[in-house]
């Protein structure tokens, strides 16, 4: 039967390799990279010393002046742009104190100044503390009134049955 108007493409029709094909090294695929690396492996041994650092100095230098499109062509200077700074690990120096932004140094000093606070608080100094422990206090006065009460009351139950058990 035709496949209709479209064809499908060849790509359309991948095969990819399993992780057990891998680990097997029976994939489909070709591996190029390891030949390409050890070609490269073997050049390195058979060349001089001397020779092979000279080359690469000049490899270096042809790829860093390589450019994409016009870059290489005209050479422009944006002041706006923003270079990437590598700093390697090893160049980190673990003493050096940066400088805090001064969001960052303002929500610093917001969270000092709310664990003071909360210190004062559980503490008792602070105005709202004040006000909440009389608060407490009065409630605690109005529970055990009512609670005296309750006891008053429920005597004077038991009181009015015992009377009418008599």
């Amino acid at each position: 039967m035709g496949r209709g108007k479209f064809k499908g493409k060849p790509t359309g029709r991948r095969n990819f390799s399993t992780p057990e094909e891998m680990a097997a090294g029976t994939s489909s695929r070709p591996r190029t990279f390891k030949k390409e690396e050890a070609e490269y492996d073997e050049r390195e041994e058979n060349e001089d010393p001397e020779e092979s650092e000279e080359e690469s100095e000049e490899e270096n230098e042809d790829d860093s002046t390589k450019k994409k499109g016009t870059e290489g062509i005209i050479k422009i200077e944006n002041p706006n742009l923003v270079k990437p700074k590598n700093v390697k690990a090893k160049e980190v120096d673990l003493g050096k104190t940066t400088e805090l932004s001064r969001r960052e140094r303002e929500e610093l000093e917001k969270q000092k100044a709310h664990e003071r606070y909360m210190r004062l608080q559980e503490q008792g100094k602070t105005e709202q503390a004040r006000k909440d422990l009389e608060r407490l206090a009065l409630i605690r006065q109005q529970r055990a009134e009512a609670a005296k009460k309750r006891e008053e009351e429920k005597a004077a139950k038991e009181q009015k049955k015992a009377e009418a058990r008599k």
